[in-house]
């Protein structure tokens, strides 16, 4: 366990519980866990251990959300697997060049992921919101293995925040999902990119394994609740939380890189 006060252990297991939900919800839930890492680790802690220990947390809340969809939403597993398998290299390769990423480059590259979520949503408000219409074609399959796979999969690996967020727009739009099927389906995926980030996190000795476990517990309860609430409300629900969430870490992140 770092040397961190019992203060700022009770705010990251907290703020383990919020990402869970928000992550089952909308996905990013990396976004808040993160930056919290960051900022109540040691300040002399490499940005790998805050990524990896991130990792060790997220896919544990990511696996209950990812059961807890696929029992009651209308998933399609073998799609999910494949896209998963494919993120799950993508994220092996973008986890080796982290390593000596800064946290200082950090910041400012979740920032301007999230002003462009937030863009996105804005300017298509129909987006997710009708049910798909039949089942995607090869073509459509192939490309959410490669953009939402591939792609993603080494976004999640290098940086990792928002890839939740990421894979719900991407496989509402290559694959014509409505956003909770695209959360369900995101959440298998993402259970992928996870394993393959943290394995190879966990070979380079990047994970605070005791306070990952700690925290693993209240991200775990957060991913559960936030699946049954996704499923329960729906897709306009879905919306609106992807929208305030985004919106409260750009301003919480823009206050820390230029006021504090």
């Amino acid at each position: 366990m770092p040397d961190i006060s019992l203060t700022m252990i009770v705010l990251l297991c907290v703020a383990a519980l919020a990402a869970g939900w928000i992550d089952a919800v909308v996905g990013g839930g990396g976004l808040l866990l993160l930056p919290v890492l960051l900022l109540g680790l040691p300040a002399n802690t490499p940005a790998a251990h805050a990524l990896g220990t991130n990792k060790a947390v997220a896919i544990v809340g990511t696996t209950g959300a990812a059961v807890t969809y696929a029992r009651k939403a209308p998933v399609d597993v073998r799609t999910a697997v494949r896209i998963g398998l494919a993120a799950l290299a993508g994220s092996s390769a973008g986890a080796f060049f982290a390593a000596g990423m800064s946290t200082d480059v950090l910041k400012p590259v979740i920032m301007v992921v999230l002003l462009g979520v937030a863009a996105f949503v804005i300017l298509r408000p129909a987006f997710g919101t009708a049910p798909a219409t039949g089942p995607a074609t090869r073509r459509r399959i192939l490309a959410a293995i490669g953009l939402a796979g591939l792609g993603i999969g080494f976004y999640d690996g290098l940086i990792g925040p928002g890839t939740g967020t990421f894979l719900v727009l991407a496989l509402t739009a290559i694959l014509h999902l409505d956003l909770v099927t695209a959360s369900a389906t995101a959440k298998i995926v993402n259970c992928c990119t996870n394993a393959g980030a943290l394995a190879t996190f966990a070979w380079q000795g990047a994970v605070l394994w005791q306070l990952a476990a700690l925290m693993a517990v209240f991200n775990l309860a957060g991913g559960t609740l936030g699946a049954h609430t996704a499923l329960k409300q729906g897709s306009g629900f879905v919306r609106i939380v992807l929208l305030t969430v985004v919106f409260a870490l750009v301003g919480n992140l823009a206050y820390e890189q230029w006021v504090a």
